[in-house]
């Protein structure tokens, strides 16, 4: 018949501690470094409606129609080249039919 182990409050611990400290070990250094100058700052809602002159509406309806935004939170951001590019994208070009 098998012996049953039965662990107690000090195992438990110990499992903790164990599992606490292996996790600190693996964690890559890059993590705990400060955030680079070169990361582009996030932009509040109404920076990107400053930006274009359009209403926190008429931001939320592009952002239904897939301006890329990023959520932290509970709060809505953007990146400013990732609105750029966005934009870019949806411009459409406005052409003259001939003979006018």
């Amino acid at each position: 018949m098998d012996t049953l182990f039965i662990p107690n409050e000090n195992d438990f611990r110990r499992w903790i501690r164990e599992a606490v400290k292996e996790c600190l070990e693996n964690t890559s250094v890059k993590s705990a470094q400060p955030a680079q100058p070169d990361n582009e700052p996030l932009r509040s809602r109404k920076e990107i409606a400053g930006m274009f002159d359009i209403s926190l509406v008429t931001l939320h309806d592009w952002m239904k129609r897939g301006l890329p935004f990023h959520k932290q939170r509970g709060r809505v951001y953007f990146l400013r080249s990732e609105v750029l590019e966005y934009v870019k994208q949806k411009r459409k070009p406005t052409f003259k039919p001939l003979g006018e």
